[in-house]
């Protein structure tokens, strides 16, 4: 365990983002019964952080409804590579494994919650 991890916690609160990788992808994400909000970032990006708080924000709001994951795409590049990802931050919504919407950039909180709200 880190020293952050020490620091915060080191586990995420429930419907927090969870850290999944490229070996866990298909089974928490295309196989979900529930609606998936996938967060594709990297640890030097400034908005995929501004991004990630939003998300800490929102996902207890969504428990039971929608399961939330966060994707590091420099040490998993397969995940993204299939879903096209050329810039981060990047959502990726899925409903019964098929992406049904797709959030390129920073989006404020109240227009993330509007289109979260139509897939959850």
């Amino acid at each position: 365990m880190g020293l952050l991890d020490k620091i915060f916690g080191g586990k995420p609160k429930p419907g927090e983002p969870v850290e999944i990788t490229d070996e866990i992808f298909d089974e928490k994400v295309m196989k979900s019964e529930l609606p998936v909000l996938v967060d594709f970032w990297a640890s030097w990006c400034s908005p995929c952080h501004v991004m990630s708080g939003l998300l800490r924000e929102l996902g207890p709001q969504y428990l039971h409804r929608m399961k939330f994951y966060k994707l590091n795409v420099e040490k998993n590049p397969e995940a993204p590579r299939r879903h096209n990802i050329s810039s981060i931050p990047a959502l990726l919504l899925f409903k019964k494994g098929e992406v049904v919407d797709r959030i390129d950039g920073l989006l404020p909180l109240k227009p993330l919650k509007e289109r979260l709200d139509k897939i959850a």
